[in-house]
């Protein structure tokens, strides 16, 4: 754990060193500048090379990668492996190996992935492609995928949004990108270019250039120039012939001028040939930008055509692609979705090998790590000139672009597209008990697994390089994937079904339907025509090398090692228990961090869980000192790419880690190993290691370098940077000198090590002045370096640390570079609080070793959920990939540890954090400040308020007593007491409080603004659920809401129908017998929530619940949890809130993570426009929170059709949430809405969307700050709640609210004591204060501040802070700008882009200013349900609520959310359950996504045909039928009918489907009932009720979080089920007679719809076929007549890979179900 500077220890393998050899086992690396001791070398064969000093590096050295490659490096190379047991060969190995790599990395630097990347664009698109390979190329073959590009337009969108929506209203339609690739055209290209016979030796480049004559030359003549000098000979250029007049201003803007250049070598042909084109591209494209230069493709087989264009547009500008000798056998394309909308023509797709529609997430991971392994890359295609194509990822790419880039280089070394794509791209191979199967294609990924880390997120990857075209899915399968086969040798894969038309492709052609699954992959071979399959494709790839063999050798599994018990005689671990306060104290920790975290965690081996958000003040702004992770923040996953999750879906995620050298990933085998004994990678199962551990891995044969992060703090101000800098010159001194892991260790410095390598205990001392530099900044500044110089690769990083204790913590670590974190001393505290009385009673019985455990399995599931935030599935991939925001740090301090961190509020230096480390210092040595000796840790209130200590909160009880006492007495003193408290003298708590105004004129008369009410309406509560809240709680907040014209949200939780009617029956005293529970209530007052949210649980989401709201609010994220769903404990779940949610009582609900039909932009433009289908009047919104990059995200949320963006800040509140999410997640709203407002207004979108923020506004200098930085509406989240009675009490998530606004128990509820006027009269006081400011400020109106950034300034020094202006800071200069307010820990913080030191343009202003906010909301066009409404005979049905109406129809893909319209329209008339009517609606073809969404009782939609994901979404009545035409040829059963995530939400009706189906059947499902023959992975996840049937094979992880409803599954072969450890006991034969009728009622019904062949064979032998059925029944069932449970619960044969990483089984002690769980009526899925 400690000791000197640096400790570098070699030993074998096989055994620790003995005492007479401990000088050749521990070797003392010099310190700076010192040679390395001569004792070291006795007894080496090389002594006298050897004896040479090794210098460190001097800063210009550092610089100079050349000066740091002589002789010097490579004498202690060899003097290293000497000493170290290595044989003289292998020592002169290594040292030629140091010699060539330092030699390589002189050619240039590695860069790491730029800030503005991060934050920049984000896409998301459709794909597909087509082949035929046994018919010659024709033109219709191009015609037929340019007819099915056009087909996915809805799947793309334009600079001014969605094309439909811009044909209605006008705008930019320049698009986002739309391209094809094909094979080469020789014969259209043969009749303007004269080329020679033999085209193998030919090629092709697109070319992309400068509009700008002489920069066009300049580049033409540097691509000939470095063709020629690979051999080729230049046969022409031809320019491409173009219509400009189809494009879009913006795209026109930026149009390139485009040429094909046509070349031929005299000798090389095929590989060869590609890769000297490769290298001639390379060169030029180092040198030049994309806007001088960009080559859409170079190559011998395929070309590219792309651009800014509309899928429509691209055939008509480029008129190549409209001549008929342009002809082809295969084609892919592709269109683009951009959330940013300045045209950049480069990022169209495809690329010159794939098109991908999904994000990388760890996009800034994978660049850095490519860009840092570069300098070990070496092939022998290249030789000495591999220099001269790296680093292959380039920052100007896309990440989509960067993934091309780097899949090219594979290619050019020997690497198949498939097999690159495997390795990018890895499938969950793993079961989900985490084990591999002794196969090729397991061995395959993991020998790769250990060196490159996946390229993971949301994808669906499209490729082709003229072998093979095909497509591959990532391992959560998120993306849809479709593939076809007919029977003249077509094949088809694309995003969407229905895409090829049915006159030329009629059903009877079609052999075949099926879909990708995750991580799966299909490809074409292009000479044979074969369509191969994904298990033949990936054997074939993974028999190319002995990857079995390769893993046996150079692989070692690290075993399992105990942790240290209570009796332990370890000397380094009892000396650090025995100095354990005075460590703590000097590292940061307080009793809230023991007590909270590290105590609970080693209770109940879970993140503790908490409620009402983060109140505190931000650390920049806080007036105690903070550990460094405290400044940074996570950040996560949001529209344009899903979060995941790590609890239901643990089976595709890993925290597995390989320790050592990763050596040289082009290579074709591992031979940059030196030898077996001594160069393999250490497998480790995870990222925490114990004391036990670490010290294992010391003598695990890897050359390992312990550095000391001690440093003297007395040596000046400069003391931490220059600590910094020498611990990075240290770091790379020792892996130049072989180090294979370099541990950064804070344990104090004089600690020394015996011969044995313990610590002698009486050395372990606390130096006073001796500071830790924070292990944050020390990995991150060592991880960066090494970057630099091309070393990071070379070795792994461990930090051995006491400042580790949280789950955010070891994030940080882990996410700036370390491989592993070794906690030491909060498994010292465990230990030593398990042997107190106190302690020990905790633990509960549970040993100190158990403890330990518990400790690390719930920091590993922290990690997980940290990790699924960001949609990332692999630790390997978060490392490094810093994903992350920092608020409050110097750029010097980000540049040289953090660089490429996108920062806010710049403002720490190196001396500002080594002040906020010796404050800590001073705890531990209070003399420093002449103090007394602490007996205890402090108390620092940072989960907690206590008000004669600790922490400042804004939600504390005096403010609480202020409020409750003006807005029941209705007394503006009052209010005016309570706006003090908020304003005046408290602490800065946010980014907003070191701002104030400055206004350009005098005030104006209070009469002369807009009155309150006008105001008012401006305001919004958030979105706090009915479950959360108790009835009353969230009943009052409506009311008031509804009185003062504002809008209250309903939360996910569902509403109940009575609310949505006018209450009329109000006595004189207040009361109303349909509200009975509510006081001073009045007739005309409305309970119903004017905003509806439909967040991803969907909870009570039906079209009569759409239909009753003014406003629609899609939930992407809270700002209290982003990335994270919902959560309401068990014991809030009463029967009355069970029936509003159709689920059952006392069953605790967790929404899944917003992935399921969020999980990108385009998939959120169709949730949007369900939304805008069933309430054509409703406005959509979309709740985002602050982070990095929120404004790109903000841009393409408003091309999608979004009426209002919400931006919530970090500091909202929850009612249960686990405590990091609370305090580390998401950033302040200030610079969410700064930046989502200068995008918007820069991308010309402001006007199309209104701009609302919310997150701990509880004044009116809140909302008009908010104002002036764009925000047009404001929301009351925590603070509404506390007008109507919350005390913060703080014990939301435990049921027990003492005051009844937060819980559902009866006897607590009886004490609330709001009432609507309290909430009203909070409005109102508020509104009054915004009306003050305005006058004050000399304006009248909140439209003539909105985005008046102009009148906001850094606040000045002792400006005593008021929401009033005072006279002279109303009449202060615009221009003036005053100097930022001093902190006590810090002298500046970086304001600029929170303000505009310049008048804002009022033209631009005053053109969207209240534009989408006094409009009504976007339209999704002209749509087939206003054909179907219009026609006389179903209005007729629909108006007189009876008779039958049958209409027969085609439909096609673009024809989306059928049935949503005419549900709403119903539900609107005879709300969902009332409809008596039926309408028949039969469609032939293929149905877009969400065919029958939310869909009601008595419509009954049937498609002969297919359908796209989505089917049944919402759904509550009616039955969906969908089967394939007569006249096809394949076998129904084994082919796919419908796609991923159908019946997401639905509460009822009935749905029949004639085939398998795509991934997350069912989740969500509430009532409705299904039959399939057979569906993909997470089957019935997070069901509640209902029943679904699978007549055929479903994937993995079934019933995961699944706590109601039914399952039956048919296992003729008794193959068993993977049922998620969820449901793994509750799975049973069907013997209960109501069960087996159930099962064979819904059958039959099925058969009859659809003719089903498995179901009539299962009918026809009805007794045998009933015993290959199993039933999945939760455990809230079991009492009910449906299930028979046998004498052994658990009797089912459940496959040997059950999913083990997921929440325990329920507690069969619950309720039992309600009755309408079993019920066959399609309607009863609800009783609400």
């Amino acid at each position: 754990h400690g000791g000197g500077p640096a400790i570098l220890a070699f030993a074998s393998r096989r055994q620790l060193p003995s005492p007479n050899t401990a000088m050749e086992g521990f070797m003392s690396v010099a310190s700076p500048g010192q040679p390395l001791p001569s004792s070291l070398l006795r007894g080496s064969a090389i002594t006298g090379a050897a004896a040479k000093p090794v210098q460190r590096p001097t800063a210009a050295a550092a610089e100079d990668p050349e000066q740091q490659s002589g002789s010097s490096s490579a004498s202690a190379a060899l003097a290293l492996g000497a000493a170290g047991g290595l044989t003289l060969a292998a020592g002169n190995r290594r040292a030629r190996r140091t010699a060539r790599a330092l030699a390589k990395k002189a050619k240039g630097k590695w860069d790491v992935y730029p800030t503005e990347n991060v934050v920049g664009e984000k896409d998301a698109c459709g794909v597909g492609m087509i082949a035929n390979m046994e018919k010659p190329a024709s033109h219709e073959m191009l015609n037929v995928a340019l007819r099915a590009l056009g087909l996915m337009e809805h799947r793309g969108a334009c600079s001014g949004g969605m094309d439909s929506n811009i044909q209605m209203c006008g705008g930019d339609d320049s698009g986002d990108g739309a391209g094809v690739m094909t094979q080469i055209p020789w014969e259209l290209f043969g009749s303007d270019v004269n080329l020679p016979e033999d085209k193998n030796k030919c090629a092709v480049g697109m070319l992309f250039l400068s509009k700008d004559t002489q920069v066009r030359i300049d580049a033409k003549l540097q691509l000939e120039n470095s063709l020629i000098q690979e051999g080729f000979t230049i046969l022409g250029y031809r320019i491409v012939p173009v219509n400009s007049s189809v494009l879009g201003e913006r795209s026109s803007q930026t149009e390139p001028w485009m040429e094909q250049v046509f070349v031929s070598h005299p000798s090389v042909t095929g590989q060869e040939l590609e890769r000297l084109l490769y290298i001639a591209r390379k060169r030029v494209e180092d040198k030049l930008s994309y806007d001088s230069l960009y080559v859409a493709s170079l190559s011998p087989k395929t070309i590219v055509y792309k651009g800014m264009l509309k899928s429509s547009a691209i055939v008509q500008y480029y008129k190549d692609l409209r001549d008929p000798r342009y002809k082809v056998q295969y084609a892919l394309w592709h269109r683009r979705f951009s959330t940013n909308t300045m045209p950049r023509w480069p990022l169209a797709q495809p690329f010159r090998l794939v098109g991908h529609n999904g994000e990388i997430n760890t996009i800034q991971g994978n660049y850095n790590w490519t860009n840092a392994r570069s300098g070990s890359f070496e092939h022998p295609n290249f030789g000495y000139r591999m220099r001269e194509v790296l680093p292959p990822c380039r920052a100007e790419n896309s990440d989509s672009g960067n993934m091309d880039c780097y899949a090219e280089l594979m290619l050019r070394c020997n690497r198949e597209i498939p097999e690159a794509l495997m390795i990018m791209v890895p499938e969950a191979y793993k079961d989900e008990r985490g084990e591999a199967g002794d196969d090729e294609i397991s061995a395959f990924y993991e020998y790769w697994g250990a060196l490159q880390e996946p390229w993971d997120g949301p994808a669906l990857i499209a490729f082709c390089d003229g072998e093979y075209m095909g497509a591959t899915l990532d391992r959560n399968g998120l993306r849809p994937a479709r593939y076809f086969t007919l029977n003249d040798g077509t094949a088809v894969v694309s995003s969407e079904t229905g895409i090829l038309e049915s006159e030329l492709f009629p059903a009877e052609m079609f052999k075949s339907k099926g879909r990708l699954g995750p991580g799966k992959m299909v490809a074409i071979d292009l000479h044979s025509g074969e369509l191969i399959e994904n298990d033949q494709i990936k054997q074939k790839m993974a028999e190319k090398k002995p990857y079995r063999e390769w893993n046996k050798v150079f692989r070692e599994e690290m075993e399992q090692v105990p942790f240290l018990g209570s009796d332990h005689d370890v000397v380094v671990p009892k000396a650090i228990e025995e100095n354990l306060m005075s460590l703590q104290f000097d590292l940061g920790y307080t009793i809230e961090d023991v007590e909270m975290v590290i105590e609970a965690m080693a209770q109940t081996a879970k993140e503790p869980t908490f409620c009402m958000g983060n109140d505190k003040p931000l650390a920049v702004v806080s007036e105690r000192a903070h550990v460094l992770y405290d400044y940074f923040t996570q950040r996560f996953a949001q529209v344009t790419n899903p979060a995941i999750d790590p609890y239901r879906e643990a089976l595709v995620m890993s925290l597995e880690l390989y320790l050592g050298r990763q050596g040289n990933l082009m290579a074709e085998g591992p031979t940059y190993f030196q030898n077996k004994a001594n160069n393999r990678l250490l497998k480790v199962d995870s990222p925490f290691l114990h004391e036990q551990q670490l010290y294992a891995i010391k003598y695990s044969g890897l050359l390992t370098v312990q550095l000391s992060t001690r440093y003297d703090f007395n040596k000046g101000p400069g003391a931490l940077e220059k600590a910094v800098s020498d611990l990075c010159y240290e770091a790379s001194n020792a892996i130049r000198n072989g180090a294979e892991l370099i541990i950064l260790s804070d344990v104090p410095r004089n600690a020394g090590f015996g011969e044995d390598g313990t610590l002698d205990a009486a050395s372990l001392d606390l130096e006073r002045d001796q500071l830790a530099i924070p292990p944050l900044l020390a990995v991150g500044a060592v991880h960066h370096y090494l970057i630099k110089q091309g070393l990071r690769t070379q070795a792994s990083i461990i930090v051995s640390t006491g400042q580790c204790w949280s789950t955010h913590h070891f994030a940080c670590l882990i996410g700036y570079g370390a491989s592993a974190v070794c906690p030491y001393l909060a498994l010292a505290h465990i230990r030593k609080w398990h042997s107190t009385d106190k302690g020990s009673a905790k633990a509960d019985g549970q040993t100190v070793e158990e403890c330990q455990q518990n400790y690390k399995t719930a920091i590993n599931a922290g990690l997980k959920k940290i990790m699924s935030k960001m949609g990332i599935s692999v630790l390997e991939s978060y490392r490094g990939a810093q994903i992350f925001q920092c608020i409050g740090l110097d750029k010097k301090v980000i540049d040289v540890a953090f660089t490429g961190t996108p920062c806010t509020a710049e403002a720490l230096t190196f001396k500002d954090i080594a002040n906020e480390s010796m404050m800590f210092h001073r705890r531990a040595f209070p003399e420093l400040d002449e103090g007394a000796v602490a007996k205890k840790l402090e108390f620092a209130g940072w989960y907690k308020y206590l008000k004669s200590k600790g922490e400042f909160h804004m939600n504390n009880p005096d403010m609480s007593k202020a409020l409750h006492k003006a807005v029941r007495n209705n007394e503006p003193l009052a209010y005016e007491e309570y706006r003090r408290q908020i304003m005046d003298g408290r602490p800065i708590t946010a980014i907003r409080d070191l701002l104030d105004f400055a206004s350009d004129r005098q005030p104006v008369p209070l009469m002369e603004v807009e009155d309150a009410l006008s105001i008012c309406n401006r305001f919004v509560t958030g979105g706090m659920s009915l479950g959360a809240l108790s009835r009353e709680a969230h009943e009052v907040i409506a009311l008031g809401m509804n009185r003062v014209g504002g809008m209250s949200n309903s939360g996910e939780g569902g509403e109940d129908p009575l609310r949505f009617k006018t209450i009329e029956d109000v006595d004189e005293e207040g009361h109303s017998t349909s509200f009975p529970h509510l006081n001073g209530l009045r007739n005309g007052d409305r309970a119903t929530s004017a905003t509806k949210q439909i967040a991803s649980g969907r909870f009570g989401v039906t079209a009569a619940y759409l239909r009753s709201a003014k406003q629609l609010e899609i939930k992407i994220a809270q700002g209290a949890k982003p990335g994270e769903g919902g959560q309401l404990p068990g014991p809030k779940v009463d029967a009355y809130i069970a029936s509003l949610r159709n689920s059952v009582p006392g069953v605790e609900l967790i929404s899944p993570p917003p992935h399921h039909d969020i999980y990108s932009i385009e998939d959120l433009a169709q949730l949007i426009f369900d939304l805008h289908q069933v309430s054509s009047d409703a406005k959509v919104s979309v709740k985002l929170v602050a982070s990095a990059g929120i404004g790109t995200i903000a841009a393409g949320v408003a091309k999608a059709n979004a009426d209002v963006i919400q931006i919530s800040g970090h500091d909202g509140g929850t009612g249960a949430s686990p405590l990091s999410s609370i305090m580390h997640a998401g950033g302040p709203w200030e610079q969410g809405l700064s930046e989502v407002h200068k995008v918007l207004v820069e991308n010309g979108l402001r006007n199309r969307v209104t701009l609302r923020v919310d997150g701990g506004i509880k004044t009116g200098w809140d909302i008009v700050v908010a104002a002036m930085m764009g925000a047009e509406e404001y929301g009351f989240g925590s603070i509404a709640m506390i007008a109507e009675g919350c005390i913060m009490a703080r014990v939301c998530h435990m049921n027990r609210c003492p005051v009844g606004v937060a819980t559902q128990r009866e006897d607590l509820r009886k004490k609330f004591p709001g009432t609507p006027e309290h909430v009203a009269n909070f409005m109102l006081f508020v509104a009054e204060e915004v009306r003050t400011i305005i006058a004050a400020l000399g304006y009248r109106s909140m439209d003539e501040l909105i985005g008046r950034r102009d009148l906001l300034r850094p606040r000045s020094d002792g400006k005593v802070r008021t929401n009033v202006p005072q006279p002279a800071v109303a009449s202060q200069a615009a221009s003036e700008v005053a100097t930022p307010k001093t902190l006590a820990k810090t002298s500046r913080v970086d304001l600029s882009n929170f303000f505009a030191s310049e008048k804002v343009d009022e033209d631009v202003r005053s053109a969207w200013v209240g534009a989408q906010r006094n409009s009504t909301a976007h339209s999704n066009g002209p749509v087939i349900d206003d054909e179907i409404l219009a026609d006389a005979e179903v209005a007729k049905v629909i108006e007189n609520n009876s008779g039958t109406v049958e209409k027969n129809m085609l439909i096609t893909n673009i024809n989306r959310s059928v049935g949503g319209r005419i549900a709403g329209h119903i539900a609107s008339q005879h709300g969902d359950y009332g409809f008596e009517g039926e309408l028949k609606l039969n469609f032939t073809g293929s149905a877009g996504q969400s065919l029958g969404v939310w869909n009601t009782k008595g419509v009954h939609l049937r498609v002969t045909g297919d359908c796209n994901d989505y089917v049944g979404k919402g759904m509550n009545g009616g039955t969906i039928v969908c089967t394939p035409p007569a006249e096809t040829s394949y076998e129904a059963t084994d082919n796919v009918i419908a796609g991923n995530t159908c019946l997401y939400g639905a509460t009822g009706g009935e749905i029949f489907l004639n085939g398998r189906v795509g991934e997350r059947f069912g989740v969500r499902n509430a009532g409705c009932h299904a039959v399939i023959e057979g569906a993909g992975d997470h089957l019935g996840e997070y069901m509640t009720n209902g029943v679904i049937i699978a007549l055929g094979t479903v994937g993995r992880n079934i019933a995961a979080g699944m706590s109601g409803g039914l399952l039956y599954f048919y296992d003729p072969k008794d193959d068993g089920l993977q049922v998620n450890p969820d449901n793994s006991s509750n799975v049973f034969r069907v013997t209960a007679p109501a069960a087996q009728d159930q099962l064979h009622g819904l059958i039959k019904k099925h058969h009859e719809l659809t003719g089903s062949s498995r179901a009539a064979n299962i009918l026809e032998d009805w007794p045998s076929s009933l015993g290959h059925f199993w039933q999945v029944a939760p455990a809230s069932t079991h009492q009910s007549e449906y299930v028979a449970l046998p004498e052994e619960a658990a009797t089912a044969k459940v496959s040997s890979s059950v999913a083990v990483a997921a929440s325990p089984s329920p507690d069969k002690k619950q309720a039992p179900g309600s009755s309408s769980w079993g019920a066959s009526s399609p309607s009863m899925g609800s009783s609400a």
